[in-house]
């Protein structure tokens, strides 16, 4: 009887053990992406409070930066495996050393706006004109870019560096800039204060914020990246779809300023791609004449598609 009543008990422990949180199998990995209060990651915020990753069954764990820097030395250190970029920061972590691929663009917009007052309307009315820009980023390709494509000479586009974005819109607002370029949100709130747009990013087929991971996610994570982007696509389509839906949420979840919900002109969010090799090679052609980078690689070399097959 008591070897009965000892194996009896056994039975009871194990069958404990297996149904204990601690038997269970154990979480997966945190896929951390930096993201920034910005149109280009509009899709994840919405697919994280919509539960779209986990329905995926990735767990996604999104870190807000406020600044390009600090999102930058987050993925360098290893506090995330991938966030919302762009091209430059792509090339230039290339040509340092530290090794990232571009997954796929995004779809966000800047945009080149005047001063209110100042009767700048057109691409060439700015000639010769000092743009508030921050240097050697995607606000100054933005801007070379789309005057250049304008007809402007190069020796006509003049740029005036502010880094801080909300004090280059001040400056701009106040009349003390003519003109500057300004990422979403603040590109439509610098319009909602008198601001007139001048040219913008998607209306020009601009094509360089990107998402990116580091290398050794990419090679190691590929089902996860997988579904990743399933949801991704899953939000992204679920904005076009219904745009009225998702206003409250830009303010509420999204961090956006609270004068743009109601005038906001959200992008048409495109099906995850990559960039064409073409848009790259215009990039990397634009930093090398910058002086920002010192040796040539193929634009093939960062971009790693494998995670958009069959979406």
């Amino acid at each position: 009887m008591k070897l009965h009543a000892k194996a009896a008990a056994l039975g009871l422990l194990f069958a404990a053990l297996a149904s204990s949180p601690a038997a269970a199998a154990p979480a997966a990995a945190e896929l951390k992406v930096g993201v920034l209060p910005d149109a280009d990651s509009l899709p994840l915020l919405v697919a994280d409070a919509e539960g779209r990753f986990a329905r995926e069954g990735v767990n996604v764990k999104l870190v807000p930066f406020k600044t390009a820097i600090e999102r930058d030395a987050a993925l360098q250190a290893g506090a995330v495996d991938g966030v919302v970029s762009d091209l430059l920061a792509a090339a230039l972590a290339t040509q340092g050393g530290f090794e990232v691929r571009v997954t796929s663009l995004t779809d966000g917009r800047y945009g080149i706006v005047s001063a209110p007052g100042s009767g700048l309307a057109k691409t060439q009315d700015l000639r010769n004109v000092e743009i508030g820009i921050s240097s050697n980023t995607i606000i100054q390709y933005a801007v070379d870019s789309l005057l250049s494509k304008a007809g402007v000479p190069a020796g006509e586009i003049k740029g005036l560096a502010v880094p801080k974005i909300p004090v280059r819109m001040e400056l701009l607002l106040t009349g003390q800039l003519k003109a500057a370029c300004l990422p979403e949100p603040l590109l439509t709130a610098a319009q909602e204060r008198g601001a007139k747009l001048v040219a913008a990013s998607d209306d020009s087929g601009l094509r360089a914020g990107v998402l990116l991971f580091t290398k050794k996610t990419v090679n190691e994570r590929q089902a996860e990246l997988k579904a990743f982007y399933r949801a991704y696509a899953g939000a992204a389509a679920a904005v076009n779809a219904d745009q009225a839906k998702y206003r409250p949420f830009l303010v509420e979840k999204a961090g956006f300023p609270a004068e743009v919900q109601a005038s906001y002109r959200f992008v048409r969010y495109e099906k995850p791609r990559l960039p064409a090799e073409a848009d790259v090679t215009a990039v990397l052609a634009w930093m090398t004449s910058k002086g920002l980078l010192k040796a040539s690689f193929a634009p093939a070399s960062i971009l790693d598609g494998r995670a958009l097959a069959g979406l």
